[in-house]
């Protein structure tokens, strides 16, 4: 596999934070290529941390400036990192080679790819870990980088036996310097757009802003091509509307009108049409409507390289999903818990759909970590608490750091709220409340202090707390 050689000229890379879901994912391709890999982090949690330890590749808890001096070939930089930080002032004061992650991807792996990426603010990682598992199943051995850990492989990375490469397209910064987005440096072949809202508002003054960032990479795709866009969102629509150089091809559910539909049959899966023609069925346990778009969209992508619908729609139904994405973390004193990655309205809301769904007869108590940027910042404070309606009970952490008043935005939330601001006395509130049957999503975005785990303990101590009702 020559494809396998781009970069074996350099033998020594470090990975400036290194135990992000993508800096992670690069780790584990550059030693898979050969390289002696090193790299630091300020922070590391699971599902990541393990998969570097697994690899066997160590990494500093300080990006400390004496790193510059270790006499590697390249230094990997990601987009976590910025100026003033101790070690990128080091490398800039020595002149030493430095990239962004994304374009180091590009140039030692992408580039002899037939690359298929998957984009758009929710459900990304998700439907990329779909299109991966459909290419394996069907035989093609392809490679990846997954910005999480998908169940039905053992890493969020790998090279890969054929040409064929997915990776989720994320739309954040590529680096301290430089300002595009990540996506821009994959030049796909095939581009599955699953949606478009406003995020990051770190990075993005607007949802405009993020537009112009879809329409550039809209500009990377040759004229052969295939974009993949889902039908009735009317932010892809409008980008679409700035210029499309590939063949273009929509998918939906029922009643939205698209080249690829999905409909939900009878015990919870769904059948195929394509071109308004039954293309087959999907008899799957993977729980909400957004996870029957993302698969349709990940089947029309997989068709484009060869996959049958038929086989697609049989490697979906032996999909697990995707780490962290309403996976079931526990069973205790009767309750289930969840560990959800929801961290936009939207995506809550939809989480917390596709769980009330299976409910029988317990109730649905979410609890909530305002971590990300955006959320942090307030700027969907006037969509975040109706984003909650599913719910029965709501427990709302108030971090230290977080400068609004959680109260005020929840004081139309449907559901019974209270907001806590300390890990204890939310943990012993939602243990008190909890009663077997129930269902506890935990949504965050981070390791929200080790939330899931003690609860856990602290339903597991005696039963649940109290009645249901």
């Amino acid at each position: 596999m020559c494809f396998l050689f781009a970069f074996m000229f350099e033998r020594r890379v470090y990975l400036l934070g290194i135990c992000g879901t993508f800096m992670a994912g690069l780790a584990c391709l550059a030693r898979e290529l050969g390289c002696e890999v090193g790299g630091c982090d300020k922070g590391a949690w699971p599902p990541m941390s393990e998969q570097l330890a697994k690899n066997r590749i160590a990494f500093d808890t300080r990006c400390r400036a004496d790193a510059a001096a270790g006499g590697y070939d390249r230094y990997i930089i990601g987009n976590a990192l910025s100026r003033g930080d101790e070690l990128v002032e080091a490398l800039l004061d020595h002149r030493l080679p430095v990239v962004s992650g994304p374009q180091w991807l590009y140039e030692a792996v992408l580039h002899q790819r037939r690359v298929l990426c998957v984009a758009g603010t929710h459900g990304k990682t998700t439907a990329s870990a779909m299109l991966a598992w459909i290419l394996e199943f069907a035989g093609m051995t392809p490679g990846f980088l997954i910005g999480g850990a998908p169940v039905d492989f053992d890493t969020s990375a790998r090279l890969g036996q054929s040409d064929l490469f997915v990776i989720e397209g994320d739309e954040y910064d590529t680096a301290f310097f430089d300002k595009r987005s990540k996506f821009v440096h994959y030049r796909p072949q095939v581009l599955v757009l699953n949606n478009l809202e406003f995020d990051h508002a770190d990075i993005f003054d607007d949802l405009e802003t993020i537009k112009t960032q879809f329409h550039h990479l809209l500009r990377t795709l040759p004229g052969g091509g295939l974009v993949v866009a889902r039908a009735g969102d009317a932010n892809l629509r409008s980008v679409l509307e700035r210029g499309v150089w590939s063949e273009l091809q929509t998918f939906g559910l029922q009643g939205e009108d698209a080249d690829w539909q999905a409909r939900a049959s009878d015990g919870g899966g769904f059948e195929v049409y394509h071109l308004g023609e039954y293309a087959g069925v999907c008899d799957w346990s993977v729980p909400g409507e957004h996870n029957i778009a993302n698969a349709v969209g990940a089947v029309a992508a997989a068709y484009r390289v060869g996959v049958p619908v038929a086989a697609s729609l049989e490697a979906l139904g032996r999909f697990h999903g995707v780490r962290r994405r309403l996976e079931v973390f526990a069973e205790a004193g009767g309750v289930t818990i969840y560990d959800d990655f929801a961290h936009h309205p939207t995506e809550i809301r939809a989480s917390l759909g596709a769980v009330r769904a299976r409910l029988d007869g317990g109730r649905l108590l979410a609890v909530f970590e305002p971590r990300s940027n955006t959320i942090r910042a307030g700027r969907h404070n006037d969509l975040l608490g109706a984003s909650f309606d599913e719910a029965d009970r709501l427990f709302f952490y108030r971090p230290p750091s977080l400068d609004w008043d959680p109260a005020a935005m929840l004081a139309q939330a449907a559901p019974h709220w209270t907001v806590h601001g300390e890990i204890g006395e939310l943990v012993e509130a939602v243990a008190g409340e909890a009663a077997a049957g129930d269902s506890v999503v935990v949504m965050s975005n981070g390791d929200f202090g080790g939330v899931h785990g003690l609860l856990e303990e602290r339903l597991g101590e005696g039963g649940a707390g109290a009645d249901a009702g």
